[in-house]
Order: structure tokens, then sequence, then C-alpha cells
């Protein structure tokens, strides 16, 4: 394995959640949010900040992984952990086939997600709904 930094620094994004990744040399601790990932909360979005982890399977054994995520709701928070993730693992190993095998599992995990929440407009109950228009 070819180790080419020290210390990786990497974001991801999804709606206004904003996760930092630091990756550094270590003995495979994963935090958020300087809680360890075994114990974060709520289960399924365990699952989706494990699945870099999972693909990347030994190259994270000698690896310290600290993410601090703030903004969204908890889903929108473990999806931008999980692409800061992914991205600094990618930059710290600089593995061609790791890259393969994370966009063949899910783009998303390399690929900050742009879409946003379209702002309320007036005259209407959301972003698109308007009150009915009678002509009687």
């Amino acid at each position: 394995m070819l180790m080419t930094k020290k210390v990786v620094n990497t974001s991801g994004k999804r709606k206004t959640a904003i996760a930092k990744a630091t990756v550094m040399k270590g003995k495979g601790r994963v935090r958020i949010n300087n809680k360890p990932v075994e114990l974060y909360e709520p289960m399924i979005a365990r699952f989706k900040i494990m699945e870099p982890l999972t693909i990347a399977a030994n190259r994270v054994d000698d690896v310290d992984i600290n993410v601090t995520v703030s903004g969204g709701g908890f889903m929108s928070q473990a999806n931008a952990c999980r692409t800061a993730i992914a991205k600094g693992l990618l930059e710290y190993t600089a593995d061609p086939m790791l890259k393969v095998s994370f966009l063949e599992f899910d783009r998303s995990l390399l690929v900050s997600d742009s879409r946003f929440k379209e702002p309320k407009k007036p005259l209407g109950r959301g972003a698109r709904k308007k009150r009915q228009k009678s002509y009687r």
C-alpha cells in the first residue's frame, strides 16, 4: 500500500449538512463528533457511515479518521460523513482500485450531493403548491 500524505483533510456535503474528515496514521479508530462510530445513533445512519469503511476493508486498520459534522438532519449528516470518509481514504491511500470499488458501489461516496430544498414562494403552501384559484 502506497502512503502519500501524513494527514488528509476532506469534506462532504448533503443538503445543509457539512462533514469534515481528517485521516491520519493510527490504529483503525473512526470517530464522529468525538464519538466512536460503533456507538453512533440511530443505527440506520451508522450503517450508512460504515459503507466506505466496509468497502475499504483492511486499508482502514492503520488509519484514524476523525469526522466533524454539523447542520441538516441525521440522514443528511450520515451521507455527508460517508462522502468525507470515502474521499479521505482515497486521497490518503492513493489506491486506484479503491476508487473503482467506491464508484461501483455508489457514486455519491465520492461526489457530494448538490441538491437542496427549494425555498417556499409567496401565495403558496410550499415551493410549488399554490392556493386554488376560484372564478365563481
